[in-house]
Order: structure tokens, then sequence, then C-alpha cells
């Protein structure tokens, strides 16, 4: 299987997201992960034997736009982000409000002190 990032601004991002869905790609998989400035997002896709994988970077306080509505089965993974590294991910379809686990700290894989 042929892997591929694509590092991507957020102007483009929903845009992509949607020729995707409507080029036949399936979505594999979403990870967030701290940075010095904030999040980076890594969003997979598939389609035959390839796989494809946009990277946006976003701010700590950035709000980012769910892709529940074009692939629902992201609904999960968002919320994980959300709820474990507090990325402000907006209109999940299936939003558990932090509610997803039983934790004790909110946003417990958050980078203390990134402004």
């Amino acid at each position: 299987m042929n892997n591929k990032i694509i590092p991507i601004e957020k102007q483009s991002f929903f845009p992509d997201i949607i020729e995707r869905k409507l080029n036949g790609w399936r979505f594999a998989q979403m990870c967030a992960t701290t940075t010095e400035n904030g999040y980076e997002l890594s969003y997979s896709f598939v389609k035959d034997m390839t796989m494809e994988t946009l990277r946006i970077d976003i701010a700590k306080e950035e709000k980012i736009t769910s892709i529940t509505q074009v692939y629902p089965c992201a609904f999960l993974q968002e919320n994980e982000a959300a709820e474990l590294f507090g990325v402000h991910i907006l209109a999940i379809s299936m939003d558990y409000k932090h509610k997803l686990y039983r934790i004790d700290t909110m946003t417990p894989f958050a980078q203390k002190g990134v402004k």
C-alpha cells in the first residue's frame, strides 16, 4: 500500500474532504497531537491500494469544522481529539461534549503551557 502525507492549509481543508468523498475515498482514521503552537491533525483516507493523510496545523484556540457531515464515522475520533487534547471541533454530528471517556482530568493529553 502506498502512503502519502499531504500538508494542507485550513482554507482548503473542507473542500478537499468533500472532493475526496465525491471521488470514492474512504475515511480511515483521524488523530491529533500537540505541537509547540497548538495541534497537528492528521486525517487519513484510503482508495484502492493508496492511503493519503491530510495534515493540518492549527493554533490552540483555533476552531476547525467537523468532517462528520461528510464522513459520519469520524465522530468517535473527533470526540476523542476534543476531549483528550482540547481541539476545538465545531458541529460534530454526535458530540459527546467531553463525556466520551470517564477521566478525572480535562484534556489529559494537551500540552500544558501551550499558548
